[in-house]
């Protein structure tokens, strides 16, 4: 299986969403339709940075790393970068 960790941006207030997933399409499905309760009040959400890890204890440590930031710019970079 593959890990992914992704950065979600929502499209009401631009903020982002940091997490990691084995199944991106279902993860994005549930954000947008409102299944996560941290996400639901600023849908939709659009995928804008993803990220693939072999084994789901390196995405943890990938995603707490990127939450750890709390840097908007950190976050832009890391997209332009990987577009």
């Amino acid at each position: 299986m593959v890990y992914v960790v992704y950065i979600l941006q929502s499209e009401q207030d631009g903020s982002f969403y940091i997490g990691h997933t084995g199944d991106l399409g279902k993860r994005l499905a549930d954000h947008n339709s409102g299944e996560s309760r941290y996400t639901k009040r600023k849908v939709p959400w659009r995928l804008v940075y993803e990220e693939k890890f072999e084994t789901r204890s390196e995405a943890m440590k990938r995603e707490k790393f990127l939450k750890a930031q709390k840097n908007k710019e950190f976050y832009l970079r890391l997209i332009a970068e990987n577009k």
